[in-house]
């Protein structure tokens, strides 16, 4: 049933990314349409996700965002299928890095980097700068459970020959790849919620305290590795400008949870200026700690 579901939906999802970007867009309203008005996806989470964390806005202000929000994400998954086709020009010229020589200063250096990155903006686009990081781009993703799609997945996102490898597998391959001198990038989005089973530090999180990934941190201390963060911003749709922010350069002087929460309050500060475009439709605020 797997692979029945995969073969009836990949010519589509063929199809829609091959469309020129005016019906691109013109397709990403109609999604937009039957995904908010008609089915409603997690409308539920994201209302109460605003309210939690933005108060002081009114409720006519929320229900602005929340229809951006939903434009937006639309636009993004969409956009991830885009990749499929989409040239190395076309892209270079609407995912624009603006200091990536901060990066590559690492590279002469000889240290690896781990990037953390948030649900923000266009995470998936920024798979594509693996080309210009001057060592190895390596991301660290949840593996689906479709094995089909699950390939899909892979083979859009590593179009820029950026390797992917499953949560389970980051520290075996930092390992190896400390032990073989090999200079890689290790990328992490660590700004939802952790399982409860990994739970070591929580911290207030748009004015709510909640627990937060750390493993980024720690892994950083345990592999001696400079930790960089990277903000992306829409400057209009369809195109998006990425800037990166050195954290820490010797984790090990820092500490616990201090490069952690250095992270987390520089995303909240993104998250505030325009929170239309952050992934609201996950339960960030699920295990909230009462005081």
């Amino acid at each position: 049933m797997q692979f029945l579901v995969y073969i009836l939906a990949y010519p589509l999802l063929w199809l829609i990314s091959i469309l020129p970007f005016r019906l691109f867009y013109l397709f990403s309203d109609f999604v937009y349409f039957l995904i908010y008005r008609v089915v409603g996806y997690r409308k539920k989470v994201v209302r109460e996700n605003l309210a939690l964390t933005l108060p002081h806005l009114s409720d006519a202000a929320r229900k602005e965002i929340e229809k951006k929000f939903y434009k937006h994400m639309c636009d993004m998954f969409l956009e991830m299928i885009k990749t499929m086709t989409i040239s190395a020009e076309e892209m270079e010229r609407r995912f624009h890095v603006t200091n990536i020589d901060l990066v590559l200063d690492y590279a002469k250096k000889g240290k690896s980097v781990i990037l953390v990155a948030s649900h923000y903006a266009s995470y998936e686009w920024l798979l594509t700068i693996n080309p210009k990081l001057g060592f190895q781009g390596v991301a660290v993703y949840k593996k689906l459970a479709n094995p089909y799609f699950d390939k899909l997945i892979r083979k859009i996102r590593t179009k820029y020959n950026t390797e992917m490898i499953e949560t389970r597998k980051a520290i075996p391959t930092m390992a190896q790849n400390q032990r073989n001198g090999k200079l890689s990038l290790y990328g992490l989005a660590s700004d939802q919620s952790p399982k409860l089973d990994r739970i070591f530090h929580s911290m207030p999180f748009l004015g709510i305290e909640v627990p937060v990934h750390t493993g980024a941190e720690m892994l950083a201390k345990k592999y001696d590795l400079a930790v960089i963060m990277v903000k992306v911003k829409k400057v209009k749709r369809g195109y998006y400008e990425a800037t990166f922010l050195s954290l820490a350069d010797n984790p090990k002087e820092y500490p616990d949870f201090k490069i952690t929460e250095m992270y987390l309050q520089e995303v909240e500060k993104q998250i505030l200026e325009q929170p239309e475009f952050y992934l609201w439709t996950h339960k960030r605020w699920k295990h909230r700690v009462e005081k």
